[in-house]
């Protein structure tokens, strides 16, 4: 049937939430986060390779008369402000047209504009096409992190979402390894190994999106936009191939959700629930994005002039050292991520905030000492990033579950807009002269500034975070469209339990 066709509104009953939330790990579910969460990786490795290989991508003989700042400066800005447009274009699209449409299309936006930067014959057209670059990514975001939330069970849901997030730094790691031997002259020439990388950009991505055809709609997106036989159809499957698989009856689902069928939510609806519905909310996805991006920028982005400046460390190397700083990074999120749903959101998300605000702070008295080398520097900013990362994480798991169905990926969007702003604008301008300056008191009051901020967000979420753990997602936040719950006066009200 098509969608045209079986796209109907009306009041309906279902128990898809349910159904969803009950449901065992499986291979299913694998598909799921392969196809869906990999895009990360993409992520991180287009941001680190750029990172890494601006110096040779500005020396003559490289094929594009592009220097250095440009690369580092213009280049990267308008990836940073593609990655915000795309996030609030495709947020506004996913909501409204669904999670598979625009996990497609996003993904098609990256792999053409990526293919594109790679034959780049002009500083224009670098430009270009690195703001489309990020303009697919910032898409990606959206929609995916509302398509992973949907899907995934409850029980399941947070360390699901950490490590998806956290993959951001396997790619990081491939991308500052890749580099090493894309600047390497003896292996490969200045003039190729630059358009070499973007290129295994778009052979990953070309395998990632040949796994998205097979990733299903979001059922809960369905239900609510007229197409509930769809829903439960694709519900049933998912069920007998679960039975299959573990020669198990599944258990008999509890609670069932009536629900106003809707075509789509205007803006003014979104703009009300986010900041009249759910203030409190509203605060903390601004404290956890923002204080996230300027720790990460604190560290992140003038490592590189860090150990070249302040221990002789040789610009070709660095690569290794950032490869070292990104997997303490995986491992965060990797290793803690179960926590967030066993000891629960608030406590790990106000701890892993804390905590990494805390260490940064230390690492920033034993540099002003002295006490470090350029190892013990990199193992400083590693373990301080092992639990920032699960932390930033987190943010994209919290704004992604505590505000209502219809409001997600725009929600979503919304704060991974402002935090990418912060992190992409105001850190380099506040953090640039600060870490390349060469003088030991500016790089310290670098860190201070990142780790003050991220012990902020966490005393934030000590008092605004929700104890989302295990919960359906219409249990933490009403969908807007649900009948009206006993005791509101409003149909869509949030409900009281779920309020921080």
């Amino acid at each position: 049937m098509s969608q045209a066709a079986e796209s109907t509104t009306g009041t309906i009953t279902t128990k898809v939430p349910a159904r969803l939330d009950r449901l065992p790990w499986s291979r299913w579910h694998w598909m799921i986060v392969i196809g869906l969460g990999t895009v990360w990786i993409l992520d991180g490795l287009e941001v680190t390779v750029v990172g890494n290989i601006a110096a040779r991508l500005s020396e003559d003989g490289s094929g594009l008369p592009i220097t250095d700042a440009q690369v580092t400066g213009v280049a990267a800005a308008l990836y940073v402000a593609g990655a915000c447009s795309g996030a609030l274009f495709f947020g506004r699209l996913t909501d409204r047209y669904g999670r598979k449409r625009l996990f497609l299309i996003t993904l098609a936006v990256y792999l053409a504009a990526t293919a594109l930067t790679a034959v780049s014959f002009s500083v224009w057209w670098f430009f270009l096409f690195r703001f489309l670059t990020g303009f697919g990514i910032g898409g990606e975001y959206a929609a995916i992190n509302s398509a992973i939330d949907e899907l995934i069970p409850s029980k399941y849901r947070g360390r699901v979402d950490l490590i998806i997030n956290g993959s951001y730094w396997l790619g990081a790691m491939g991308g500052a390894l890749l580099s090493v031997v894309a600047l390497n002259t003896d292996i490969i020439p200045k003039d190729v190994g630059w358009r070499l990388t973007f290129a295994l950009g778009v052979v990953l991505g070309l395998v990632i999106l040949l796994v998205r055809r097979h990733v299903p709609e979001s059922p809960r997106w369905m239900f609510i936009h007229g197409r509930s036989q769809g829903a439960e159809q694709l519900v049933d499957g998912v069920e007998r191939q679960i039975e299959a698989e573990t020669g198990r009856a599944l258990p008999e689902p509890e609670g069932a959700i009536t629900i106003e069928q809707r075509r789509s939510t205007g803006f003014v609806e979104i703009a009300r629930t986010l900041f009249r519905s759910y203030p409190k909310r509203a605060v903390l996805g601004f404290a956890l994005f923002i204080g996230q991006a300027f720790l990460y920028n604190a560290i992140t982005f003038g490592f590189g002039s860090i150990l070249v400046k302040f221990f002789d460390v040789s610009s070709g190397s660095t690569g290794y050292f950032f490869a070292a700083i990104a997997f303490g990074n995986f491992l965060g999120p990797l290793l803690l991520g179960r926590f967030f749903d066993t000891i629960g959101r608030r406590p790990m998300i106000a701890g892993t905030y804390i905590l990494s605000g805390l260490l940064l702070f230390v690492t920033a008295w034993f540099f002003s000492n002295g006490w470090l080398n350029a190892t013990t520097m990199t193992v400083c900013w590693a373990v301080v990033l092992f639990f920032a990362s699960a932390g930033a994480s987190s943010a994209y798991l919290t704004v992604s579950e505590i505000f209502p169905m219809e409001t997600r990926a725009m929600s979503i969007a919304f704060f991974y807009a402002i935090g990418t702003a912060a992190g992409g604008i105001s850190g380099p301008l506040l953090f640039a002269d600060l870490t390349a300056s060469g003088v030991v008191g500016d790089a310290v009051l670098a860190f201070c500034v990142g780790a003050s901020l991220m012990v902020l967000a966490g005393l934030v979420a000590v008092f605004f975070a929700v104890a989302a753990e295990r919960k359906s997602l219409e249990a933490i936040a009403t969908p807007l469209s649900a009948r009206q719950a006993q005791g509101d006066s409003t149909p869509g009200a949030p409900a009281p339990a779920a309020s921080p």
